[in-house]
């Protein structure tokens, strides 16, 4: 059992327009063939727990899958867990796919095993922030944080 005693809860509610307040919004998502998700489940509940309201697509999504739920649950981010090698494709695919369903200003954040000389070329991409396999679970959430953030104000 992993424990998330030291995930500290990052400012994840946000004032709308009219006054009213959200929490921040991610979407979780396995894109590709890629079938383990332990990780990403893992994520997602310390998500939950850090106060987000997550959204967990499961595995084998398609960009276009990802890109559509993103837009319609309005979320702040989506995030990426990607194990198999292709993070550099399916995060270009899913970037692609935000922008043709009109959620091209959602951060983008990718997550799994992810190779160091990957993650410059991810980012000049535009993907948000990338966190390889053995990032702290209190470092995800601060990163994603910052993003709802970015995206809301």
């Amino acid at each position: 059992m992993i424990s998330t005693d030291s995930v500290t809860t990052t400012n994840t509610t946000f004032k709308e327009p009219g006054g009213t307040t959200t929490r921040g919004r991610i979407l979780v998502a396995k894109p590709g063939l890629d079938g383990h998700d332990r990780g990403a489940r893992l994520v997602a509940l310390v998500l939950r727990d850090a106060g987000f309201e997550v959204i967990y697509t499961g595995i084998r999504q398609t960009p276009a899958t990802i890109a559509s739920a993103a837009v319609q649950e309005d979320v702040d981010v989506v995030g990426l867990s990607i194990l198999s090698g292709a993070h550099l494709s399916l995060s270009k695919k899913v970037l692609e796919a935000l922008k043709e369903a009109g959620g091209g200003d959602i951060p983008v954040v990718v997550g799994g095993l992810i190779h160091p000389p990957d993650v410059p070329v991810l980012m000049e991409m535009g993907v948000a922030a990338v966190f390889p396999s053995g990032t702290r679970l209190d470092e995800v959430v601060r990163g994603i944080g910052e993003a709802c953030t970015g995206r809301r104000l």
